[in-house]
């Protein structure tokens, strides 16, 4: 039987979320073991996730900048082709860089990684299933880690639906959908969130039709809904094909392709591809952990892990996070609480502000937002003011050729504080940051308004929504 390992701290899973709490604990003085089961530390995020689809986007895009916007800035391109294997190759690399600067990370804060599968045996041993290549020198199978306390930070995994398995080739989960050997014919993705209109994005523009099957009325249900409806327009023009109040209710394939029978008010019609996305959302990576056998309570109804403000379980030496917990299912979102839950485990005063955390879609143009949309700040019955300015009034905006969408700042009527920001237009995801920043510390629009903001540049877009809620635009190109 394998002896007894002591730690401060175990943490089962080195993705975002976990990697950044063993950092952090370290840092804090606590000797910290870190489980991953995968050969590298990362988690989804970075090795199937996140940053593979950045990477396949932004190649994606270049080729479609080349092909279709280069002739305006003057400069012509001939032939064009592109190589989809040096994309593939690229995307790896970049993933593999940066898997090897978590291990530095993590190894340079005397973290110790321990490969293998963690399953809870009590309310302070993890016992990790060691993969064949790491058995221990007595050839054992297992090493039982004991911690003051155990952090859970497994991540999610994507939801297949019940008639619709995944096989791999031609009904995918987002990961297979990143490392396709060839572009589509007719990319179909059912369901209309970030992480199929992404990935539809990449297909796209590499030259599959791509035909969108949504339940709802809406594609990206969560974002305000003047936003949502000028990305919808946007991704219309590019050439998606949107099947909105529409469902799948039978599927199969047959020789290359996949046939669905699709039912909307329109009644029943066929639709054939030769892959078929289905990215209808994830699910909490909880099984194996043991949570029955030490009595981790489920929030009821949604199978994740419930939590305290401080992330402890109802046993107090267990802590959970990230996609495990209720909240957005965002890689920053975890980062954040990993970090949250040591400090408290220390007595210091880590916390989330939920109200602030960002959402990026970096569809082309990207969509950010942060805090309140337009929809729920009704629904509250708060009073409010608003600001849009396109970015086809932007003078940097205008030097990119990239004119489409607008700034739109949210601001309560009476302290004009601001309560939400939706962008939608060039580079948005960086640009958030700054309103993130502005929210935290409950900044009103007329403080946005008086900041100074480099001219010409994108971020006037964000100036100028903040002058209009107080309808104070002075525009200047």
């Amino acid at each position: 039987m394998a002896a007894e390992e002591h730690y401060d701290l175990v943490v089962v899973g080195a993705g975002p979320g976990g990697y950044m709490a063993s950092v952090r604990a370290a840092q804090l003085g606590l000797k910290v073991a870190c489980i991953e089961k995968e050969p590298h530390p990362g988690g989804i995020c970075l090795h199937y996730g996140c940053i593979p689809s950045k990477a396949l986007l932004d190649s994606s895009e270049y080729y479609l900048l080349a092909k279709e916007r280069l002739a305006a800035h003057g400069i012509q391109v001939g032939e064009l082709t592109f190589d989809l294997s040096a994309m593939m190759a690229r995307k790896a690399e970049i993933v593999r860089g940066l898997a090897e600067s978590v291990s530095k990370l993590l190894a340079g804060n005397r973290v110790e990684i321990v490969r293998g599968t963690g399953r809870l045996t009590a309310e302070d041993t993890v016992q990790v299933t060691l993969p064949g290549d790491e058995r221990s020198s007595s050839g054992g199978a297992h090493r039982i880690l004991k911690g003051n306390a155990i952090l859970l930070a497994t991540g999610s995994e994507p939801v297949a639906l019940p008639s619709l398995p995944f096989d791999g080739r031609h009904i995918l989960s987002s990961t297979e959908a990143l490392a396709l050997p060839a572009v589509p014919r007719h990319l179909a993705i059912i369901g209309g969130g970030y992480i199929g209109l992404e990935l539809g994005s990449v297909w796209r523009r590499l030259g599959a039709q791509v035909s969108v099957i949504e339940m709802l009325p809406h594609i990206a249900a969560s974002l305000d809904a003047q936003t949502r409806r000028a990305m919808e327009r946007a991704l219309s023009r590019q050439g998606f094909q949107f099947y909105l109040e529409t469902k799948v209710s039978r599927a199969q394939v047959v020789d290359d392709e996949v046939h669905l029978t699709v039912e909307s008010s329109r009644g029943e019609e066929l639709m054939r591809c030769d892959r078929l996305l289905v990215a209808v959302g994830r699910r909490p990576l909880t099984a194996g952990l043991g949570l029955e056998a030490v009595g981790v309570k489920l929030t009821p109804g949604t199978g994740r892990i419930a939590v305290d403000t401080r992330y402890r379980t109802n046993i107090p030496s267990i802590y959970a996070i990230g996609d495990l917990v209720d909240g957005p299912m965002l890689a920053h979102k975890a980062s954040a609480e990993g970090v949250a839950a040591v400090e408290g485990m220390v007595g210091l005063p880590g916390e989330v502000n939920y109200d602030t955390i960002p959402a990026v879609v970096y569809t082309s143009p990207e969509v950010a937002s942060v805090g309140l949309t337009e929809e729920a700040v009704k629904t509250r019955g708060v009073e409010y003011s608003i600001g849009v300015v396109p970015f086809a009034g932007i003078g940097r905006a205008r030097s990119l050729g990239e004119t489409e969408g607008f700034a739109k700042i949210i601001a309560h009527a009476r302290t004009d504080r601001v309560l939400g920001v939706h962008l939608i237009g060039p580079r948005v995801s960086e640009l958030i940051a700054a309103c993130v920043m502005a929210m935290e510390f409950n900044a009103r629009a007329e403080d946005i308004a008086r900041v100074v903001h480099g001219h010409p540049t994108l971020s006037e877009a964000v100036h100028e929504a903040a002058m209009a809620v107080k309808k104070q635009v002075a525009h200047r190109p």
